[in-house]
């Protein structure tokens, strides 16, 4: 087993995994109300995983940098990595995970990743900080993938939840096809309207996925109490929503990269969503989690 590492304020304890620097849980320490999804693996057997090098499904499983094809699984490998903890203090944890010849073989840049929680009353952040450690422009995604639990309270029912954006949202869902690949063209779906009222048959043709949201804000609210939690994020383009079928829990998904679609050139450097980042640079992204229970 993994090891774990545990730190807690005064409102808020969460668990951490080294293999994948995996979230495992976050609860109340005044309720003992946990709010990250049990990973059970005859379900779903993740609880946070990171994404990167990649976001998604690559066409053909495989990318093309300087004329030479390489493959990488979806969703990249970090999340069935083990990292190291490399700081911890009494309200933050940092793991760190660097480049190695097993990682050089399916993705030929050197880097550096570490991932940041860091506990602010009832909050966590989580920072992602991506460094290059090489000699030429490194490019890349990355992206996160929380499962939260729902119903979060007992005696709560899926379909008395709801998501309300920040902002009243007009955006089409881009369909995900055979093989995890995105659709050329958006489907409408948020019309108008910053609410979207849950059930399980929203995930029966997998994740929702957006591209460029006016919100930057998610509330999952119970109906019949308004308590839940409040999921925020900044300079993510695109966003998924996903629950495996039937499953009790959903998944908030800020990215930094997407899919590849159905007319992808397969070319790195031209796919949608890259990130570039020069030599001896750093790239820095945080989601948050903030608990109304």
């Amino acid at each position: 087993m993994a090891k774990v590492h545990e730190i807690r304020n005064d409102y808020i304890k969460i668990s951490v995994a080294e293999h994948g620097a995996e979230l495992q849980s976050l609860t109340d320490t005044a309720t003992g109300q946990e709010y990250i999804w049990s990973g059970d693996p005859a379900v779903w057997g993740k609880h946070s995983p990171v994404l990167f090098p990649i976001v998604g499904s690559l066409k053909e499983n495989t990318y093309y940098y300087e004329g030479k094809p390489y493959q990488l699984g979806r969703h990249g490998f970090a999340r069935d990595m083990d990292f190291s903890l490399s700081e911890q203090r009494p309200e933050a944890l940092v793991f760190t995970l660097k480049s190695a010849e097993a990682t050089l073989k399916n993705y030929p840049f050197p880097f550096e990743l570490d991932i940041r929680y860091q506990l602010q009353e009832k909050t966590v952040l989580v920072t992602y900080n991506v460094k290059n450690t090489g000699r030429g422009d490194m490019w890349f995604s990355i992206g996160a993938h929380p499962a939260f639990k729902l119903p979060l309270f007992e005696g709560d029912a899926y379909v008395e939840y709801h998501l309300e954006f920040e902002k009243t949202e007009n955006a089409g869902k881009w369909p995900i096809l055979e093989g995890g690949l995105i659709a050329e063209a958006p489907v409408p779906f948020l019309e108008n309207t910053n609410k979207l009222p849950l059930n399980k048959n929203l995930f029966v043709k997998d994740a929702l996925v957006f591209k460029d949201l006016q919100s930057e804000k998610i509330a999952l609210v119970s109906d019949k109490t308004g308590k839940g939690f409040v999921f925020s994020w900044k300079q993510f383009p695109f966003f998924g929503i996903w629950a495996a079928p039937g499953a009790d829990f959903i998944c908030l998904e800020p990215w930094c990269g997407i899919a590849d679609s159905t007319g992808s050139s397969q070319e790195l450097t031209q796919k949608e969503g890259i990130n570039r980042l020069e030599a001896g640079g750093h790239f820095k992204r945080t989601w948050s989690v903030t608990i109304n229970s």
